[in-house]
């Protein structure tokens, strides 16, 4: 049983700042236990005026994408493992990238935003884009495989009893920049995973996607791996719902503390 929760908390700085919160998550569940999960952190800067809508607009491509894949090969899952492992960064990647740019370029028009103009006074898409801009983390947790999905920073991890590992290894970029959804060609930065679960997995597990407002409000990947086997100790002697209760309070402090950024956590949590 896979029981999935999250939060997303306006960051520090950002409170102090008058600057909404740009990170977004979505999470479903289907009927036949498996579970997609994603979490999207929009630029927020002032090049990204609209990052909230884009950031809100990629969790939502990942998760319809992934979900018409699981249910187009229901009850083939070994079809589709193989897809997935032969087209996962390539046409899975292009597809999100080109359905994100379709609906964010409907949402510019319809709100009425101002449309910039190219050196020849052409509709300029890549520059509609960029206002947009967001990186994007996703899962997918079936009884058979995982499917992992990363396009710019944050992180994604599993916890067991036998520690903490990065499912996707993602080199930190150095600066303010990371690879972006927006960007043209984005789809050759997404960085994917898909592996079989192991027949005699050791429960209880936990996947966690967060944001890199998490991580950054640790002096070095051994602290964040430390928070990441506390929540999953708490999760093991209190349960979901007194962990999901406290968890807005929880990132809100660790954001107090640490980065001032925006954090986003999102869980799925599996025991026998």
């Amino acid at each position: 049983m896979i029981q999935v929760f999250g939060a997303s908390v306006q960051g520090a700085s950002h409170i102090r700042n008058g600057r909404e919160c740009q990170d977004s998550l979505k999470k479903v569940v289907k009927d036949s236990g498996a579970v997609i999960l994603s979490v999207a952190d929009g630029h927020g800067s002032d090049s990204c005026p609209y990052s909230r809508n884009g950031s809100f607009s990629a969790v939502n491509v990942f998760c319809k994408i992934m979900e018409d894949y699981l249910d187009t090969y229901d009850g083939r899952p070994e079809m589709l493992f193989t897809f997935l492992k032969r087209e996962g960064d390539t046409k899975i990647a292009q597809e999100i990238e080109a359905e994100w740019k379709r609906r964010i370029l409907r949402l510019h028009t319809r709100c009425k935003r101002e449309m910039p103009l190219d050196e020849n006074g052409n509709k300029d898409r890549e520059a509609v884009y960029k206002l947009y801009g967001s990186t994007l983390l996703g899962l997918v947790i079936t009884e058979d495989f995982l499917f992992a999905f990363q396009l710019g920073d944050g992180d994604i991890v599993k916890v067991s009893e036998g520690g903490v590992y990065h499912v996707i290894e993602v080199d930190k970029i150095l600066g303010t920049e990371t690879h972006s959804i927006s960007r043209a060609e984005a789809w050759k930065k997404a960085i994917t995973l898909i592996r079989r679960r192991e027949e005699n997995e050791q429960l209880p597990v936990m996947y966690m996607l967060s944001s890199d407002g998490l991580s950054n409000s640790y002096k070095n990947d051994e602290e964040f791996q430390k928070t990441c086997m506390d929540y999953y100790a708490l999760l093991k002697e209190h349960g979901v719902k007194a962990v999901s209760g406290q968890l807005k309070t929880w990132l809100q402090e660790t954001s107090e503390m640490g980065s001032g950024d925006d954090i986003t956590a999102l869980f799925a949590y599996e025991k026998e």
